[in-house]
Parts: C-alpha cells; sequence; structure tokens
C-alpha cells in the first residue's frame, strides 16, 4: 500500500510538503515517482526518484520549486513544494516502479496511492 499525506490548502508563493508512506513492498528496491492530475487534465509526472537516493527527474513545470527525497529507513518519499502557483492545484500521487531508472511515464509505474488532494488559493 501508498499512503499520501500532508494535502491541503496553501496561498499562491507558499511551501508545502507531502508524504508518502509505503508497505508491504520492498520501498528500498524501488523508483518512487510523484504524479498528479488537475481538474479536466491527464495526471501528469512531475518528479522520480531512484533507489539509491542519487538520481532525480522533474518535470519543467515544476523544476526549481519542487524537491523529492526518500527516507528508505521509514519506507517514505517525499515531495516538498515552494513557490506554490494557482496551477499547481491538483490530486497528487505517489507511485513504486520496478524499473531499473527514474521515470515519469505512468506507464513505468505499477503501484499507486489514492492521491492527497492539493489547493492553492490565491
Amino acid at each position: 500500500d501508498l499512503v499520501e499525506s500532508g494535502g491541503g490548502l496553501v496561498q499562491a508563493g507558499g511551501s508545502l510538503r507531502l508524504s508518502c508512506v509505503a508497505s508491504g513492498l520492498p520501498f528500498k528496491d524501488y523508483v518512487m515517482g510523484w504524479f498528479r492530475q488537475a481538474p479536466g487534465k491527464e495526471r501528469e509526472g512531475i518528479s522520480s526518484i531512484n533507489s539509491d537516493d542519487d538520481a532525480t527527474v522533474y518535470a519543467d513545470s515544476v523544476k526549481g520549486r519542487f524537491t523529492v527525497s526518500r527516507d528508505n529507513a521509514k519506507n517514505t518519499v517525499y515531495l516538498q513544494m515552494n513557490s506554490r502557483k494557482f496551477e499547481d492545484t491538483a490530486v497528487y500521487y505517489c507511485a513504486v516502479s520496478r524499473q531499473p531508472v527514474v521515470g515519469s511515464a505512468e506507464y513505468e509505474y505499477d503501484y499507486w496511492g489514492q492521491g492527497t488532494q492539493v489547493t492553492v488559493s490565491s
């Protein structure tokens, strides 16, 4: 299971940190990804981190503002979101990939959390 938390309402320019706790799988062996889906839009891959915590990838829409990290001892992956913009409003999902390298394509991911809503107000 993957359980996201940390979502909520934040003002534009503010910060928020999402967490995703994994259970029932060898977390430390897997690539973890963050995705989001805004109303009326397709789900978008925004960040990914490899199992060794030494490779990350970001979508252009969040590069320089979001930071992904993980704590393998806690089976947790984080997404630090700074300088929030109105267009960051979406449901955010974490996901697990058994691929050996980071990636942001949905088909690379095998297990998904239920998502957490993030709303950015003006």
